[in-house]
């Protein structure tokens, strides 16, 4: 039989045992724990669970916002051998329902905000039984559902300390939904020790973090880049996680990031766009921040050198995924590649594949990014022919189109469905894209294959401008022939107010073509538009 390992335990009672319970493990707006409060309060939290009736490997699905209680909610699963489903606040109600149907889960934990949405989910979801709200509401839910407070939970396990549960290693910890912009959701499986594994591998050997350090993260908790940055990368370093309830601004986080001393801030460059356009965000906002990171979209050069030279902070730029749990490929402090997403993070593989499946070899040819690591997923929950096309045996398909730099570092050059060709010549839009955002007018950029009158795919560039500036798409056409190669120039571009994207930060670039192609942008006010 393995050994046991527990998550909760690794991460929070690790600490206190060896002597360490005293040292700030979280902070948010209005609360701060030690690593001894925080392990008194999952325990309580776990108690609860257990008095509802939740047993191992069963699944407990938050919809929440970042603050104490979705912390100790996750841990809390943990720490019973439960399964903890940190779901996505941007849903609605009937598309949060479906996702706790699929995940067949009996409990579920709402914050007060999102109590509308989680009260029209659980009415298609028929088995769960008990629905646990912060605040002091408990009413309109469903007759099948009984209805509990926060503080009746905590109640329920007060005096209770059963501690964690004896999962192993290859218990199941944690379920992560994908986006499901090219379908419905589905739940990638991670165990305990996926949990353990990116920790130690990228948040401490790449990123060097340790117990002085403290995590500030854009993204949230219910994301798989979220959750590492805020919970397993502190709590595994014995640090300090610091969590923003509140919808992200360059604003906020400057704020944040000062008043609560941040030492490593893990952003996006939706997110950095705005900070470094931004003129009211002074110069020594991030002085404590050691190092910054960037995962979701590869990160512009134009925006490392401006968040260097703007704040003197060094973004390290990484790609990761909900299936491989958090980054595995990063750039590193002091050998940055701008543009690129760095090398492989240690216990990680990584190779390049044609559309046959065989290994490109050389620098510069592109293929589609497969990768091997420990961290992997253990498949999609009850979706077995994707899982069979994702997860081929010790590799995992990533989907984007990579090239190989002869520093061996790989740099992205979009999603592989993504790539156009432009008479002939295939064309990738990050190249295009990377171009467009050193003009000093353009805030965000992204390039969509459009076909003309005779099918041809046509690359049309869809430009959000900067604060007072407006796009001159003769101008930006006219920059893109000045420093590519002419068939890679866009063919138009059309300015709008904001790109869509996912709830996962990602640019819908499905919504961009059907919208150049049936003229819906128009309904947008752009700023200007062209065709050439």
């Amino acid at each position: 039989m393995p050994e046991a390992f527990n998550t909760a335990d690794y991460l929070v009672d690790r600490h206190v045992r060896e002597g360490n319970g005293a040292r700030t493990a979280l902070v948010t707006p209005t609360r701060t724990l030690t690593y001894e409060q925080l392990s008194a309060e999952v325990r309580r939290v776990a108690a609860g669970l257990r008095a509802l009736g939740v047993r191992p490997e069963e699944r407990v699905l938050l919809c929440m916002v970042d603050d104490i209680e979705l912390f100790t909610g996750i841990l809390a699963a943990f720490h019973i051998g439960a399964v903890a489903v940190p779901a996505s606040t941007m849903l609605t109600g009937p598309e949060l329902g479906k996702l706790v149907a699929d995940a067949r889960c009996r409990v579920v934990l709402g914050s007060a905000e999102f109590a509308p949405v989680v009260r029209a989910a659980l009415q298609q979801a028929p088995e769960v039984e008990h629905a646990v709200l912060t605040g002091h509401d408990r009413t309109g839910l469903p007759g099948h559902v009984e209805g509990h407070t926060w503080q009746q939970l905590l109640d329920y396990g007060a005096g209770t300390d059963d501690g964690p549960y004896p999962t192993w290693p290859d218990s199941p910890a944690l379920w992560l939904y994908t986006s499901g912009t090219t379908g419905t959701p589905k739940a990638a499986m991670h165990r305990h020790i996926d949990i353990k594994f990116v920790s130690e591998n990228y948040g401490q050997r790449v990123l060097g973090i340790g117990p002085q350090d403290r995590c500030l993260s854009v993204a949230k908790l219910f994301f798989a880049y979220g959750i590492g940055n805020s919970l397993f990368f502190p709590l595994a370093a014995g640090g300090t996680a610091l969590l923003e309830p509140s919808r992200p601004s360059p604003a906020l986080f400057a704020k944040r990031a000062a008043g609560d001393r941040a030492t490593v801030l893990f952003g996006t460059p939706s997110f950095f766009g705005p900070l470094l356009a931004s003129a009211d965000i002074p110069d020594d906002a991030f002085a404590t921040v050691r190092i910054g990171v960037s995962a979701g979209e590869a990160l512009p050069a134009r925006m490392y050198e401006g968040m260097l030279q703007q704040f003197g902070v060094e973004v390290l730029d990484g790609i990761g995924s909900t299936e491989m749990l958090h980054i595995f490929i990063s750039n590193r402090s002091g050998r940055v590649h701008p543009g690129s997403s760095g090398e492989p993070v240690p216990g990680y593989k990584v190779e390049l594949r044609d559309i046959e499946g065989r290994v490109v070899e050389g620098d510069g040819a592109p293929g589609e990014l497969h990768v091997r690591g420990e961290s992997a997923a253990t498949g999609y929950w009850c979706r077995a022919e994707t899982t069979r096309q994702v997860f081929l045996g010790d590799w995992v398909r990533t989907g984007d189109t990579y090239i190989r730099n002869a520093d061996d570092t790989y740099t992205c050059m979009g999603r592989t469905n993504d790539l156009l060709k432009a008479g002939g010549i295939w064309v990738a839009p990050a190249e295009v894209e990377e171009r467009l955002l050193a003009h000093p007018d353009v805030a965000e950029v992204a390039v969509v294959g459009v076909p003309d009158a005779d099918g041809l795919d046509k690359p049309v560039a869809c430009v959000v401008p900067k604060p007072g500036r407006e796009v001159d798409p003769d101008a930006l056409v006219a920059w893109c022939r000045e420093g590519l190669a002419a068939f890679k120039r866009p063919r138009g571009v059309i300015g709008l107010p904001e790109l869509p994207r996912t709830p996962t930060g990602k640019i819908r670039r499905n919504v961009l073509r059907a919208m150049v192609r049936d003229g819906s942008w128009a309904e947008a006010p752009p700023s200007g538009t062209t065709s050439s």
